[in-house]
């Protein structure tokens, strides 16, 4: 008889919507058509340096495909990360040290750019690692979609909707934040869905004397309020104040038009997925299971169309899938008149 493998499974980085679904997804299959031994570690790399960890059982996985947050907790900690003296961090051994002393046949990694990062730098180490993309930023370099983005994408389109009474009711200007460092999928998303009729995203230079001109030419033809949606990781002079608040004031200043800024903040991570992040992140975590069985090892989970596949961490790791300029959504919404701050 063949040995049955074992893996380990942890969560990384920030938390979202989505990771208790792929954490089921993985162990579960592993241990029902795979009869694998499946442990989970906690906290991150955390887990794998201090040797704190758990057998997973069928058991243990059941009702929690629903529940937000992580049954394995996350940090994150950055194990190939220099420190003060630019010297080499020697946690990647430790963690390669607990690999081997529990002779485990793969590492499962659940997290973000970050984490496809440190899952390829392992690779190198000589763990056998397998990612699973989760992000609400959805900016994974080579999938179409990461599960916790559908999430987040849900709770930031109901905040706005709720915007727009308030708004309304006042007659001013609202200016909303939406996570995104770097990438601007998820206030481009949701603003469309919810009637932005400004959206500001870091891939595009925009302008404040078009964003200002726009408001002021709403305000002439009667229209009582606007919504503008804004990535917290906009282009802006002052980085030490929020994107909404430095736009806020500056569209004030500008128009003399009452202006006031929401920050929705952590709420876009929190609460339990959507049926289609409960979707994805299921069919990720069966498809991880079922290339640790193939032996098929040092590959990132992705989707491509509608089809779930794989590419080698490699390819993905230090990457950034932003949006790109001529993205098919801001082009249907330029016709719909919402203004992206740039000349059309």
């Amino acid at each position: 008889m063949s040995k049955r493998k074992r893996i380990g499974i942890l969560t990384a980085g920030g938390d979202c919507p989505g990771l208790n679904a792929a954490i089921r997804g993985v162990g579960k299959t592993a241990i029902v058509k795979y009869n694998m031994k499946v442990y989970g570690f906690s906290d991150g790399f955390l887990g794998l340096i201090n040797k704190d960890y758990k057998k997973l059982k069928e058991k243990s996985l059941s009702g929690i495909l629903t529940l937000g947050g992580t049954i394995l907790g996350t940090s994150r900690l950055k194990p190939f990360k220099k420190n003060k003296d630019k010297q080499e961090s020697d946690m990647p051994m430790i963690i390669k040290q607990t690999y081997d002393e529990m002779e485990l046949d793969c590492l499962v990694c659940i997290g973000g750019n970050g984490t496809m990062k440190t899952a390829y730098g392992l690779s190198k180490e000589g763990l056998n690692v397998i990612g699973l993309p989760k992000t609400i930023d959805n900016d994974v370099w080579g999938t179409d979609k990461t599960f916790g983005f559908d999430s987040a994408m849900s709770i930031a389109t109901d905040a706005i909707d709720r915007l727009h009474t308030t708004a309304n009711s006042h007659k001013r200007i609202m200016v909303i934040e939406i996570m995104g460092h770097h990438a601007g999928w998820l206030a481009l998303y949701s603003g469309v869905a919810g009637g932005g009729d400004v959206i500001l995203i870091p891939e595009l230079d925009y302008k404040e004397e078009i964003v200002h001109d726009y408001l002021v030419k709403r305000a002439r033809k009667k229209k009582p309020y606007s919504i503008v949606v804004v990535a917290e990781g906009i282009k802006r002079p002052d980085k030490k104040i929020s994107a909404a608040q430095y736009i806020a004031e500056s569209i004030e200043k500008a128009t003399g038009i009452e202006t006031r800024k929401t920050i929705l903040g952590y709420i876009q991570r929190g609460g339990s997925p959507t049926p289609n992040d409960r979707l994805l992140a299921s069919g990720y975590g069966a498809f991880a299971a079922q290339l640790i069985a193939e032996g098929n090892y040092n590959r990132m989970v992705a989707k491509r169309g509608n089809d779930i596949t794989s590419i080698p961490l490699s390819e993905t790791a230090g990457k950034l899938r932003l949006v790109p300029e001529d993205h098919p959504v801001i082009e249907k919404a330029m016709g719909l008149d919402v203004c992206f701050g740039v000349e059309r």
